[in-house]
């Protein structure tokens, strides 16, 4: 229990350290910002922003859209020229001080008034950045003049009546900053336990499981107390990682995707697995036993670290996934320089994704049998998913037919285990001896496939369906590494009338996986990409080019999708983090490539 408070009183502190209650007082954005109409034609408006003294805007930032119904087209918008800046967030930029005058095109029809939806987003010199700014202002048309320069249109003071098109990760951004404390900590609970579902968390069950297996004397009080330790440590590093990572830049998790880190980490399941399979007993030195004793008083405070150890790396190293509500809190904390709300959104989402892993672990304490050959059997079982783990993080920097070669070797031997060839005479036997029949079967299914050069552990048969090439290949990407890579070809294919989706990708990164399998090889989505530039980067080594890619968008790690119309701007809305279905994903791009 001591160790318990000492991570809740580590949680608080980071909270206090970082709370920027002691610094100045930065204005509201409403206050920074103001906003106003100084003139609405029937073929324009002019809307300006007074900016306070030490305050700017982006250039790129603004977005303009007719809120509901209004049969209201609008134009390229005409921005005057602005002040060079290098941003630590988007990199090169256009920014403006003390006011700016943006003439917007419309054609307004018939219409007499119409409401329109602005967005904007600025920072201080003093180092704070605000999120996307939203606000709707009302149009009136019936009594401007050319020469007018009173201000029809009134803003309104209630930014949530915006219906602008967000993008997944800014509405979860927008749902932090303005939603009341009680349900963003609801909220992100709920995102933690869908995530749970998800290869990020996954891995995580074996790894818990097999600890509270291998305990002795163990009770249910024992494994819920285990368990806690584990969830809490796994949170607070992903709280911390997350909160690391919106202030500076860094993908953190990244550095723990080095081959060497990942093939030291396999080892160790390796290791656990043949404990587990009663080859040795792990055990710390008795020297170092009994100096643990002495300093802790029982041996179960060693046994409580050594778990929230495997916490802190299951959290680095097992799941490094980046998904929109993590995207979401990353943004608030990178852009307001606030990582209290960020923070806590942060490890909410962890709580809910660690609310299982606690289910799992406190009635292992219950069920799991204490002795007989009951037990052995369990940890077996385990020991098989502990292998299964190692296999499945060496997938990351392996290649795939020593990967799939690695699959078949361990459900080909498993099977043997399991008695597949073995005689049976009583229920579980029988039982066992047809699921090792079914797991063999798959092993043998991955050498033939591997055989005929097709190395695909879900589908290892898939070459001899006869399916079509265009659901056996997925899309083909042109490599970039660099922000003038990227903007050269993006000017280049505005050059040709050509959208662009520019994809993040990383070696280590097992949503990306998911979407070259299961998403680029639709044919629904191949045929909504098929006039689009495919660009992707390649940000396995996470070297200096990676960072200010990733920087140059405000991301922090794949995966990520971002399109491009045919002029060259970034269609922000349409912005993809984590995993998208085929279904869903063909109808953004066909979205983003529209005319």
């Amino acid at each position: 229990m001591r160790l318990i408070r000492f991570l809740f009183s580590a949680l608080l502190a980071l909270s206090w350290t970082m709370s920027p209650a002691a610094a100045q007082e930065f204005l509201p954005p409403e206050e920074a910002f103001q906003l106003r109409i100084v003139a609405a034609e029937r073929d324009a408006v002019q809307l300006e922003w007074q900016l306070a003294d030490g305050y700017y805007l982006y250039r790129q930032q603004f977005g303009f859209e007719v809120d509901g119904d209004a049969d209201v087209t609008i134009g390229t918008p005409v921005f005057p020229e602005g002040t060079p800046h290098e941003d630590e967030f988007f990199g090169k930029q256009e920014v403006y001080y003390d006011n700016v005058i943006v003439q917007l095109p419309i054609d307004a029809g018939e219409n007499e008034s119409f409401s329109l939806n602005v967005r904007y987003q600025g920072c201080a010199d003093a180092g704070l950045c605000y999120p996307p700014t939203f606000q709707t202002v009302d149009v009136d048309l019936s009594g401007s003049s050319a020469s007018s320069t009173a201000a029809p249109g009134i803003v309104k003071a209630d930014e949530s009546e915006a219906t602008m098109a967000l993008s997944e990760q800014d509405q979860l951004a927008r749902l932090i900053t303005d939603s009341r404390l009680a349900w963003v900590v609801l909220a992100f609970v709920g995102f933690g336990l869908l995530l749970t579902f998800t290869p990020c968390v996954l891995p995580m069950v074996p790894i818990l499981s097999s600890i509270i297996a291998g305990q002795k004397n163990l009770t249910t009080r024992k494994a819920f107390l285990l368990s806690l330790v584990y969830v809490l440590a796994m949170a607070l590093t992903y709280t911390a990682a997350g909160v690391l990572a919106g202030l500076f830049g860094a993908n953190l998790q990244a550095m723990f995707q080095n081959p060497y880190v990942l093939a030291a980490f396999s080892a160790v399941f390796v290791l656990l697995a043949l404990s587990m399979f009663g080859f040795y007993e792990l055990q710390v030195p008795a020297a170092l036993q009994t100096r643990l004793s002495r300093l802790a008083g029982n041996q179960q405070g060693g046994t409580t670290a050594g778990v929230a150890i495997m916490g802190v790396f299951s959290a680095l190293i097992v799941g490094p996934c980046v998904a929109a509500p993590l995207a979401g809190a990353l943004i608030v904390i990178g852009q307001s320089g606030d990582p209290v709300r960020g923070g806590i959104a942060l490890f909410s989402l962890a709580i809910g994704m660690g609310i299982p892993l606690l289910l799992v672990g406190t009635s292992a304490g219950r069920f799991v049998p204490r002795a007989g050959a009951w037990m052995s059997t369990v940890k077996s079982v385990f020991g098989v998913l502990l292998l299964a783990l190692a296999i499945y993080m060496l997938g990351r920097v392996l290649p795939a037919a020593i990967v799939v070669a690695m699959w078949s070797t361990l459900a080909i031997v498993s099977a043997v285990y399991m008695g597949a060839f073995a005689p049976a005479r009583i229920g579980w036997q029988k039982l066992w001896k047809g699921v090792g029949i079914v797991v063999f079967t798959w092993g043998i299914a991955l050498l033939i496939g591997l055989a005929s050069g097709h190395a695909d552990v879900l589908a290892p048969l898939k070459g001899f369906t006869g399916g079509s090439a265009a659901t056996e290949e997925s899309l083909a990407f042109k490599r970039i590494k660099t922000v003038a890579d990227l903007e050269r070809e993006v000017l280049q294919a505005a050059a040709f009338d050509q959208p662009v989706m520019l994809d993040f990708y990383a070696d280590w990164c097992i949503s990306c996986k998911e979407m070259e399998r299961y998403t680029f090889s639709d044919p629904a989505v191949q045929a909504a990409l098929a006039n689009t530039l495919l660009l992707q980067a390649d940000v396995t080594a996470n070297d200096a080019d990676d960072q200010a890619l990733l920087k140059h968008f405000g991301l922090y790690g794949p995966p990520g999708i971002i399109f491009f119309d045919r002029e060259g701007d970034e269609l922000r809305h349409l912005r993809v983090i984590g995993f998208e279905a085929a279904d869903e994903f063909a109808g953004i791009a066909a979205a983003a490539s529209a005319p």
